[in-house]
């Protein structure tokens, strides 16, 4: 081949790949959930007392957040993608989960084709398995008032894979250390960092989720454990204790009725005495006319070879003032039985009721999303 020949087709070569650089695209969006509430709670510590608050970790319908969503289109089906997002307590602007940042979604990763593998701190595969079938989801009055794991089950320092083949959804995640934070005893924070060279067990994090959606229908399986570490919350002190949840979860949609339902076993070595429970829970919703939604769900949490127990019961009406603002209420009430003293409401602590009594609540409020 003749010089002038190889330069220009070096030429074509360089003017190609360029070509290529240049077409990559990118964008970042914005978005992000602003919601707020009053709520009235009864029976309110040993003397029954009455609360009426603006709670702030958690809006009545939908956590409140901040978030940027990035992709650049790397080429040949590839993607970078990312996602940072910041939990709000909108009730007095602070960060939620521990005063984090970013504290709700933290990671950057690759997508393509056969699905994504993505590197911080995000959501274990136990919450992509309920999103369905859980109607009421992480409100207020919701699972989260007898598994406050269920609505936060993000961990740090974590690596994720999660990919979608016609219809089938397979998931994992894998944490080094899944809670840096102490702030608590809480979900905000359970003092459990791990990456420690001296116990290379401690405060891990591993999920794993197969997931089938029909466009009418769905089901899921999935299993959720952490391993506790030294000085870690909740009585996970040491790297041989584990809180393991298993579930089975189901949805279905009938026009405009939707049924969900699931069940979420668990053993949790930091309670040897009631280290087995289950908790059930179907829900169901109906559009009653093209602006107003009304849902409501029974959640039963039951302790092997123990008394204690607890059933909540939910139901709340949605009003859509536009596709992006909306105005609600809801309604709960919780028994409790045996030593448990849940309350009817996640959305804020300092709400619990006396061991073994009942509770009710009421919530009003607003969502807007951008």
């Amino acid at each position: 081949m003749k010089k002038p020949h190889r330069i220009a087709l070096a030429a074509a070569s360089v003017a190609a790949l360029l070509g290529n650089v240049a077409h990559a695209q990118s964008n970042v969006t914005i978005y992000g959930i602003v919601d707020s509430s009053v709520e009235y709670i009864n029976k309110v510590g040993a003397n029954g007392d009455s609360l009426t608050r603006m709670p702030g970790l958690t809006g009545g319908q939908m956590p409140s957040r901040l978030g940027f969503r990035g992709t650049e289109d790397l080429g040949g089906g590839l993607k970078a993608i990312f996602t940072l997002e910041s939990g709000l307590g909108v009730d007095s602007g602070t960060l939620n989960q521990g005063g984090r940042f970013f504290g709700r979604q933290s990671f950057v990763g690759l997508s393509g084709s056969w699905g994504a593998v993505t590197l911080g701190r995000q959501y274990s595969m136990l919450f992509w398995s309920q999103l369905d079938a859980d109607i009421l989801g992480p409100a207020s009055y919701g699972s989260g008032s007898l598994d406050s794991y269920l609505p936060n089950a993000r961990v740090d320092n974590a690596i994720a894979y999660k990919g979608t083949f016609n219809g089938f959804t397979a998931g994992a995640t894998y944490s080094f250390g899944r809670d840096t934070v102490n702030a608590g005893p809480s979900p905000s924070g359970t003092n459990c960092a791990g990456e420690n060279a001296s116990d290379k067990s401690a405060c891990r994090q591993w999920s794993v989720m197969a997931k089938y959606d029909a466009a009418q229908w769905g089901v899921a399986l999935a299993m959720d454990e952490i391993t506790g570490g030294a000085a870690a919350f909740a009585g996970l002190t040491n790297s041989d204790l584990k809180d393991r949840r298993s579930t089975a979860t189901g949805w279905a949609k009938f026009g405009d009725f939707k049924l969900g339902g699931g069940l979420i076993a668990r053993s949790n070595d930091a309670t040897p005495a009631t280290k087995r429970s289950n908790l059930w829970y179907v829900g169901a919703q109906y559009r009653l006319a093209p602006a107003f939604v009304l849902d409501g769900e029974v959640f039963k949490l039951d302790y092997k070879n123990s008394a204690n127990a607890a059933t909540l019961y939910a139901i709340r009406g949605t009003y859509n003032l536009s596709k992006r603002t909306a105005v609600y209420a809801t309604a709960g009430h919780i028994s409790n039985k045996g030593t448990l003293a849940l309350s009817v409401s996640n959305a804020a602590t300092g709400s619990n009721p006396a061991a073994g009594s009942g509770q009710s609540g009421l919530s009003v409020g607003m969502r807007h999303s951008f």
